[in-house]
């Protein structure tokens, strides 16, 4: 049972240290009885007190490591069912499956893709974290196979009922904490030995929720809970239900014999169609796949996938904001204007578009303005003439230009005066008020 945030106080050292990062011991306390900090982050608590506190807090779905080095990954530690109630802090993994029964031009092929699908959006790279190897019968095939993607330095899952052959693909990927798909009802104890013996996380796999659970039982009782759940394909409708069943027994039930992550293979629901696989996905994305795998990768899936994936697993309470810095647009010279907007993510995406569009030479200024809209951001004096000053500034885009030319978003003209008082020697521009006026204005520009 939770522990209210006066009885974890009780068990810490009250001594105000702030080593936690926290002012008070107290505030420390609330925050981890709210499960937004985890109480390792007190360097003085006692092990007594912190193994007490520990199990009291742990969330009710357990947090899995897979990977290791730079392609390590947290799964699960959820504590809500939605995003509107709390931050979902563990995103879930792309991976891209690979069997034996393919053939070498289209495992190049996918491996092609697994590499040229990598961008970064808003500070965070995105790509597929995962590789998922299928065994279908081809023994030496899938060992090679196993052996081959392995090298990707991906998260590697191996998916893969016959423990012999397990056995053996595990030995090329012990030290990586790989994932294992393949125990059922026939196997759950043979493959429970390979995991733990192998390091590797096991996935349990049922077609009902029944079933998962009498399999996670036996793998507690056998002392092993680095465990994640295939809720199976028997359909899409059932693995969906299955999938949301599983959640919600752990997270509202308070049932941690099913908190762990889940993996879900859309690839089989999909039956070969692109789209579906991609709708798919993203259904998951919001019910609780925490690997999603997928039959390929490509930009066409990636981009919406990802935005998605971003837009759910970030705190709603902090805005989205991209670098303050000076963007470059079709080679700017000597002369070319440099427009102004804030740091907000929304804000930058739709004025670079437009920018992009116009497909004239130009800077684009953004300054630290706390992550708001123009206009919130220069009503809470984040995006007043002073910071923008400074901007223009520190980033040295002055020694860039011959002729200087600041164009200001038109919803915030009334800083022209103060700009112009600022920045002698800058012609201060008032510019268009909506974004999709920018490419008129850049191409009328003199």
């Amino acid at each position: 049972m939770a522990l209210s945030g006066i009885e974890i106080f009780k068990l810490t050292p009250r001594t105000n240290c702030k080593e936690c990062g926290f002012p008070t011991c107290m505030a420390f306390s609330m925050k981890v009885a709210s499960g937004a900090v985890e109480i390792g982050k007190c360097p003085h608590i006692s092990d007594e007190a912190k193994e007490k506190l520990s199990e009291a807090t742990a969330p009710p779905m357990k947090t899995i490591t897979v990977g290791t080095g730079d392609a390590e990954r947290k799964l699960g530690g959820e504590t809500v069912l939605f995003r509107h109630e709390k931050t979902l802090v563990s995103r879930p993994l792309v991976a891209v499956q690979f069997a034996d029964s393919m053939s070498d031009d289209i495992i190049d092929a996918k491996i092609a893709n697994v590499q040229k699908v990598d961008y970064e959006r808003i500070g965070e790279q995105m790509n597929a974290e995962s590789v998922s190897v299928k065994f279908d019968g081809d023994k030496d095939k899938y060992i090679k196979l196993v052996e081959k993607v392995a090298a990707l330095n991906k998260v590697v899952v191996l998916v893969c009922d016959d423990v012999a052959v397990a056995t053996e693909a595990l030995a090329l990927v012990k030290g990586a904490k790989p994932v294992l798909v393949g125990a059922n009802k026939d196997n759950i104890n043979e493959m429970v030995a390979l995991a733990k013996d192998n390091g590797a996380v096991l996935g349990l796999c049922a077609d009902t929720v029944e079933e998962m659970y009498s399999l996670v039982e036996t793998a507690q009782a056998a002392d092993y809970k680095e465990l994640i759940l295939n809720p199976g394909t028997a359909s899409m409708a059932k693995t969906l239900e299955n999938t949301i069943e599983i959640r919600r027994t752990a997270i509202t039930g308070g049932d941690r014999v099913l908190g762990y992550p889940s993996i879900v293979f859309v690839n089989d629901l999909a039956g070969g169609d692109p789209y579906l696989e991609t709708a798919l996905a993203a259904t998951y994305v919001l019910k609780y796949g925490s690997i999603i795998v997928l039959s390929d990768i490509t930009y066409a899936q990636a981009l919406p996938f990802f935005g998605l994936r971003q837009n759910i697993f970030t705190d709603p309470q902090k805005p989205m904001r991209v670098e303050p810095k000076v963007y470059e647009f079709a080679n700017p010279k000597e002369d070319s204007p440099v427009l102004l907007t804030v740091d907000f993510a929304l804000t930058y995406f739709v004025v670079s578009g437009e920018i992009e569009r116009a497909k004239a030479p130009a800077y684009l200024l953004i300054p630290d303005a706390g992550g708001y809209s123009v206009l919130t951001s220069w009503a809470a004096g984040k995006f007043g003439a002073s910071v923008i000053a400074n901007m223009v500034k520190e980033s040295g885009i002055e020694q860039k230009l011959t002729v200087k030319k600041l164009v200001l978003p038109g919803k915030v003209a009334v800083l022209k005066g103060d700009l112009q008082e600022e920045l002698p020697g800058w012609e201060i521009i008032v510019g268009p008020e909506e974004a999709m006026q920018i490419p008129k204005f850049l191409n009328e520009f003199k």
